[in-house]
């Protein structure tokens, strides 16, 4: 059981979702627009995993997960979109989404899609590296201070975490930080890949994220 935010303006589409959730023992909180969004789940904790439609009427769902992510709110997005294109499901990632579902959709996807977030929040907290790993608060404690992690980002640094001294190639990266199926183009894995690593040196770490050209990352 999780408690799973809804961001969706349309009042059939809310209602089908909050059903589903709630056969799946999920407790629901709803919101109709991007302002009821930031009002119910700017607070970091408030919700577990967060469903956005991108196509809402006062904001695009991607600046509203930009705005929560701004305000400390690190719950996993997956993002309801009718637009699916390549274009559009990166530009949903790099606005801090997790993962999307193309309307119309069915309900089960949807709560397979949910679980699956749910899984990949929680990989163990312990480190050959010295790393701590927080996941309930995505983030990561060093000798020298303390990161805070988008939940791609952190899922990124603990499947890196978990084999320190090992190139993890790239297809291996992707698969841990993303869903089955998602489309992250090389660009996409490298800006992740940066944004870790700025994170880990401002907060101290004597651990180092290297790039090996051609073949993946390694921590040394």
């Amino acid at each position: 059981m999780a408690r799973v935010g809804i961001c969706e303006d349309d009042a059939d589409v809310r209602r089908v979702l909050t059903e589903g959730l709630r056969l799946a023992d999920h407790e629901v909180v709803v919101s109709r627009n991007g302002r009821e969004a930031m009002a119910a789940f700017a607070t970091p904790g408030s919700v577990e995993v967060l469903i956005v439609d991108i196509g809402l009427p006062d904001a695009d769902g991607r600046d509203v997960c930009q705005a929560l992510r701004t305000a400390g709110q690190h719950a996993p997005v997956l993002f309801l979109t009718a637009l699916d294109g390549v274009h559009d499901r990166i530009s949903g990632f790099h606005a801090g989404g997790d993962d999307y579902v193309a309307k119309p959709f069915a309900i089960g996807e949807v709560l397979v899609r949910v679980d699956a977030l749910l899984k990949r929040t929680r990989p163990a907290p312990t480190t050959p590296t010295g790393l701590v790993m927080d996941p309930e608060r995505f983030s990561v404690r060093t000798s020298g201070g303390e990161a805070r992690l988008t939940p791609t980002e952190y899922r990124i640094l603990a499947a890196l975490a978990a084999a320190p001294g090992v190139v993890v190639r790239r297809r291996a990266v992707v698969a841990a930080g993303w869903p089955d199926g998602a489309m992250v183009s090389e660009n996409t894995l490298d800006s992740y890949i940066r944004r870790v690593r700025v994170k880990l040196e401002t907060a101290g770490s004597p651990v180092e994220l290297v790039t090996v050209r051609g073949v993946g990352f390694v921590l040394r």
